[in-house]
């Protein structure tokens, strides 16, 4: 059987260019281990530029970053801010690919990310999407992979004061699922991040990809339960990520707006759950 081809979408909005570059240098150099290794013959990349046309040289320059060897690549623009998962749409629409990478560009892989997911996938064909081990920049694990939430936990997590997560540290912990992620292969998750989510592109075709009504947040939530009913979603500790991002709590009232229109969506399309 001839080695698997991938895509993979990055959108951008106002990113910073030299982390957004590193997240380019990475990939491509995962690329080329998972080629070494025959997990992956043929690559592209979509880059979905949702920022305003003053911030297009930045993005341009950063793709100094991306070696020709590691694939061909285009750059949508002009298009307007229309949301993360509408940005990713536009790529999944377009590639003709047996796997498709969505990834975030404040992301690192390590060399052996991709080939570790591609192999994950060879040996599940149950599985239809795969979230991988993240890291922060403090060399902790992020607990990116969750049950399904509540709104009390949403809350706990997001903006409750330090001390009253503390008191209900374990309503949190289950949330995060720290009771099995760790160093072992999970074959079913329910939810992932979309910071890094390896799919099958016919299965990301067939569920629809992201839904476009979430502008921001909880995108990937609900891509995971409609990619759940049809196929697993697993969790790959040997590919690993470091991720650079932050809580929306942290990124100023706007940010809290999406996050709660966001979430009362979610709930309402998938069912209520208060504590």
């Amino acid at each position: 059987m001839p080695a698997p081809t991938l895509s993979a979408s990055i959108v951008t909005f106002q990113t910073e260019t030299q982390l957004f570059a590193r997240a380019l240098a990475s990939l491509a150099a995962g690329i080329d281990v998972a080629r070494r290794a025959g997990e992956l013959s043929e690559a592209c990349l979509v880059i979905i530029d949702n920022g305003p046309p003053e911030t297009r040289r930045d993005v341009a320059g950063a793709m100094a970053a991306w070696p020709a060897s590691a694939g061909p690549f285009e750059i949508l623009a002009g298009h307007g801010n229309v949301g993360y998962g509408r940005a990713n749409n536009l790529a999944i629409e377009r590639v003709h690919s047996d796997f498709h990478l969505i990834m975030n560009p404040d992301v690192e892989l390590e060399p052996s990310a991709l080939v570790e997911a591609l192999a994950a996938a060879r040996a599940h064909p149950e599985v239809g999407m795969l979230a991988p081990a993240v890291y922060g920049d403090d060399g902790h694990l992020q607990y990116l992979c969750k049950r399904y939430p509540s709104v009390w936990v949403l809350f706990l997590r997001g903006f409750a004061p330090a001390m009253l997560r503390r008191r209900f540290a374990r309503a949190i912990e289950h949330y995060e699922m720290r009771d099995v992620i760790a160093d072992r292969f999970v074959p079913s998750v329910p939810l992932a991040s979309g910071c890094f989510m390896l799919a099958r592109t016919a299965l990301l075709a067939r569920v629809g990809g992201f839904d476009p009504r979430f502008f921001m947040y909880f995108e990937d939530y609900d891509l995971s339960l409609r990619v759940g009913r049809e196929a697993q979603v697993a969790y790959v500790p040997r590919a690993r990520i470091l991720h650079h991002g932050g809580e929306a709590s942290r990124k100023g009232w706007r940010h809290v707006a999406w996050f709660v229109r966001s979430a009362w969506r979610f709930f309402a399309r998938h069912g209520w759950k208060l504590a």
